[in-house]
């Protein structure tokens, strides 16, 4: 649930075709606005792969967002969903289901499932999702979302994401949408070797890292600056 950098502040302007808020939209309309949104401020960006690039063409981002943002749903930003949280901005979307580098039938685990639209969209180029939220209103909310879209592939639980899945584990990939100071070490056990977990970390200065766990540990591929909201819960208390 991304708060900031890649983040073009929202003022006065609308995105090319966008109606102004109050104006209600046709699902056409949306599609024509999703794949706007997926050739200025994905694929121009470098974000390649061809299932995630269907994906984010196809999952409907706007019905993730409160209805009075909807005008706004395709706009090149995070978009508050209450609860002092956010729906991640399209591109880190896109970018961090793309660094799992996902292979044939993969499931992956989720931490910090915010508004549902991540794991909807990861549950287009994976088997199986298993997503984790800690706040309870955020997780019925996201769990009502996905069941209307029909995304079986999805399974939400509400709890601390610091723990993981351990019974669903391992996994081919994980993804955690929240801050963490480090990477929690449940979550690299269940981890498959081979398997890459996606995460930002730090405090005030983040960097959205990408590591592929091998025979050894952990191996640090990528680092993107990145802010995003702090993850809560036992992660405080761990080091």
């Amino acid at each position: 649930m991304i708060r900031g950098l890649f983040y073009i502040m929202i003022i006065t302007f609308l995105i090319p075709g966008m109606a102004p808020a109050g104006c209600s939209r046709g699902e056409k309309d949306y599609a024509r606005l999703r794949e706007n949104m997926v050739m200025t401020q994905i694929v121009a960006r470098g974000v390649s792969d061809a299932r995630v690039i269907a994906a984010m063409k196809k999952v409907p981002r706007h019905r993730f967002i409160p209805p009075e943002l909807r005008s706004l749903a395709y706009a090149d930003s995070p978009l508050p969903i209450g609860s002092d949280q956010t729906i991640s901005q399209p591109y880190i979307v896109a970018l961090m289901t793309e660094s799992l580098a996902l292979k044939g039938h993969a499931k992956v685990l989720e931490i910090g499932t915010g508004s549902g639209y991540q794991a909807a969209v990861l549950a287009d180029v994976a088997d199986s999702v298993y997503t984790i939220e800690i706040l309870p209103e955020l997780a019925e909310r996201a769990r009502r979302i996905l069941d209307s879209l029909g995304c079986r592939a999805v399974n939400v639980r509400t709890g601390d994401g610091f723990f993981g899945w351990p019974e669903e584990a391992p996994f081919d990939g994980i993804i955690v949408t929240a801050a963490a100071p480090h990477v929690p070490e449940p979550l690299v056990r269940q981890l498959k070797t081979g398997g890459r977990i996606v995460i930002p970390v730090g405090e005030e200065n983040q960097n959205l890292e990408i590591y592929e766990k091998t025979s050894s540990g952990l191996e640090l591929l990528s680092v993107v600056p990145v802010r995003f909201v702090p993850m809560t819960g036992k992660i405080r208390d761990s080091k």
